[in-house]
Order: structure tokens, then sequence, then C-alpha cells
């Protein structure tokens, strides 16, 4: 996993910025404080709440993760430059994301790389003219199995080749929200216990329920 560089020369948090995050941004965050020992513990939930919701984690919203986390806003710039999944600045309504694994190399992943590069006029890391696309490289998509793995949004297409590249970025299910990121952190707590917020658990209808909270956050 590389780490992304943020200029900290440059004063990251503008005087008299207006709020990042609307109340029920802050309240979502605010539901997970119950369910982990301190508030330092909720950084990784805050980050893909505030993410689902913005779609990215600009400067200001990072100041404003640390006030109701009560840490240092350094603590949440170095959280946020470590993952390749988090962005500081707006992106393409839809994120494509190929994997680089040994595995999908192997099986001709470069190929499929290249083929969305050159069907969207787009780079590595960038975002085609008309703001409807990013696309992104990672290590890892965790589909070896399947391999070449291409995600595009939140659907997972599994074995592609480089010639199915056009017809799955046309794909109307594409735009479907299963469940978004931040869902992974939404267990309830089980019988006799809390979670601790830990993955898994949560049932279809749970997922429905927290993808409608995410709708209701960008709207707000």
């Amino acid at each position: 996993m590389s780490w992304k560089t943020l200029d900290r020369n440059t004063p990251a948090f503008p005087k008299d910025a207006p709020a990042a995050l609307s109340e029920p941004v802050r309240e979502k965050i605010r539901s997970f404080f119950p369910r982990y020992a301190t508030k330092r513990a909720v950084l990784l939930p805050a980050l893909h709440v505030v993410q689902d919701a913005l779609g990215h984690v600009s400067m200001q919203a990072m100041k404003e993760i640390a006030e109701l986390l009560e840490i240092h806003p350094s603590e949440v710039m170095d959280t946020v430059s470590f993952y390749t999944h988090f962005w500081t600045h707006p992106k393409g309504e839809k994120v494509i994301v190929a994997c680089r694994s040994i595995s999908c190399e192997a099986l001709g992943g470069q190929q499929v790389i290249d083929a969305v590069k050159q069907h969207l006029h787009v780079k590595e890391h960038g975002t085609t003219a008309d703001g409807k696309y990013s696309f992104m490289t990672e290590e890892c998509l965790a589909g070896c199995d399947h391999a070449p793995c291409l995600l595009i949004g939140e659907r997972m297409h599994q074995q592609v080749r480089a010639e199915d590249v056009p017809k799955l970025l046309a794909d109307p299910d594409n735009d479907r929200i299963a469940a978004p990121r931040s869902a992974l952190f939404d267990a309830p707590a089980a019988k006799g216990g809390a979670t601790n917020g830990r993955p898994g658990g949560g049932s279809g209808a749970e997922a429905v329920g927290i993808t409608s909270d995410i709708r209701e956050m960008r709207e707000a």
C-alpha cells in the first residue's frame, strides 16, 4: 500500500471556511461512540461516513472530524493519506478500481487497465473530462480466485477481459448502492453484548436502512 502525499506547508484549514459536515452526518458519527472504547477508535467509521455522504474527505471535513473525536487534525490527515480508498478532493460520479495484484497481472489485468484508460480517455488516478468517472488502481481487491477483477462503483466484476470493458462500464447495475462502505461498521449489537462495531452480522433489511441514512445525509 502506498502513501499519498499531502502538502503540509500550505495552510490546510482556511479561516472562516463553511462547515463541511451536516448535522445528520455528525449524528451518524456520534452513533458509533457507544460501540467503541474511545472516540479515537471511531476514526475509520467516521471517515467512511463522511466519504459516503460527501464523496470525498476535504481538509475542512478532517478538521471537523478531529473536533468530534477530540483528536488532533494531523491524526485524521495521517489516516486519510495512508488509505488509497479515501479521496481528499472531489472525484467522479463513479469510481473504477482495477487490481494490480500478481494474480490479476498474470491473467490479463494490465490489458484490462489499458482498456479502461483507452475507452474513457483517462489516466490512472485521474477523472474524465465530464466528471463521470474517476479511475485508480489498487494492489489487491481480494478476488484472486476470480482474477482479473474490476470494481465499478460498489459492484465487483470478476474474470474480466479487455474486450468486456465497454459493456461493463455501460451496465446500469453499477449505479446500484447495495450498501455503502460505512455499513461495514454498522453491525447491530448482538444479544447479550455489543459488537464493538465489527463488520458482519447485518441483515439485508439493515443494509437498506443504512443506505437510506446515507442518501438522507447526501441530501442534507
